[in-house]
């Protein structure tokens, strides 16, 4: 049995069906099973309910071979540690409590940088926290997802791609769907043991200046890059909802991203995964622009 949270987000929505067409049983923590597609419902086990919660874990992980654990941050937590690593103690202690013998966390680069960054800074003590359980564990240790490009469809449709970071700043990018598929690479295999990260540098490094000129060429239109100012982000979170430690947060990832956390770890081979984000581009940016809207 392999047990699976938030699969509805962006990784989980894509690990699911490879899992199920690989004939595994799962069993998924849905906060709102509705959201799942019908078909994932009809062939998987579902229990209602946020993985924050310790008698929905005691149901969900009773039996369970593997966990697939992904943390979304809460906006209105009271600081990062609270919202990854507080939230996250009922998980370790379920692991613990049915001896559920290999989990899957989700993290980020920069482990042992010293560089102080937010939410990157608080999955990693996450990592630790399930480390602690004795449990066989791999942290997917994660640069920027590209998906997250596709929050700004509707300015890139009006010609704009934004960020905080310089136009010219290169780092490692990632798809989600080659996260799912090296998730479950790992949910499927029992035959890793130990506790060690695994480092993953996606499929380019990238400034937002080549993110402009592939958005550009994809789109056959001109889109150029424009960077915005911290401050302006932080309270842009905050009027949205977010606390005050959360968009502090976001703003300490922008800045420690700046200062080299993605970084520490030199691309090779084996940690670069398939999906360009040309090819990404290609293959999401039309739906993504269509949905939001008419061209300005």
């Amino acid at each position: 049995m392999i047990v699976v949270t938030a699969p509805t987000g962006q990784i989980g929505s894509k690990l699911v069906p490879a899992l199920l067409e690989r004939g595994e049983p799962v069993r998924l923590v849905a906060r709102d099973p509705g959201k799942l597609p019908a078909g994932v419902r009809e062939r998987a086990e579902v229990v209602a309910g946020s993985h924050r919660d310790r008698a929905v874990l005691d149901r969900a992980l009773d039996g369970a071979d593997a966990l697939f654990w992904l943390m979304p941050a809460a906006a209105t937590a009271s600081s990062p540690y609270e919202a990854y690593v507080t939230a996250s103690i009922p998980g370790a202690d379920a692991v613990v409590r049915h001896g559920v013998p290999r989990v899957v966390v989700v993290s980020a680069l920069g482990r042992g940088s010293q560089i102080y960054a937010g939410h990157i800074s608080a999955s990693h003590a996450m990592e630790d926290l399930f480390r602690s359980t004795g449990a066989h564990v791999r942290a997917l240790a994660l640069p920027t997802f590209m998906d997250n490009i596709l929050r700004q469809a509707a300015t890139i449709r009006a010609g704009v791609v934004s960020g905080t970071l310089p136009a010219g700043f290169t780092m490692p990018w990632i798809a989600t769907k080659d996260i799912a598929a090296l998730a479950a690479g790992l949910l499927l295999d029992r035959s890793w043991t130990g506790q060690e990260p695994v480092e993953v540098l996606g499929g380019d490094d990238l400034s937002y200046s080549d993110i402009a000129r592939i958005l550009t060429e994809v789109a056959g239109v001109p889109i150029r890059y424009e960077r915005g100012d911290r401050a302006a982000v932080r309270r842009f979170l905050v009027d949205r909802g977010f606390s005050e430690a959360m968009a502090r947060s976001v703003v300490d990832m922008d800045v420690a991203a700046e200062r080299g956390i993605n970084h520490g770890t030199a691309r090779t081979a084996g940690n670069t995964t398939p999906t360009t984000f040309r090819e990404f581009a290609e293959e999401t940016l039309e739906p993504a622009l269509a949905e939001a809207g008419p061209r300005s």
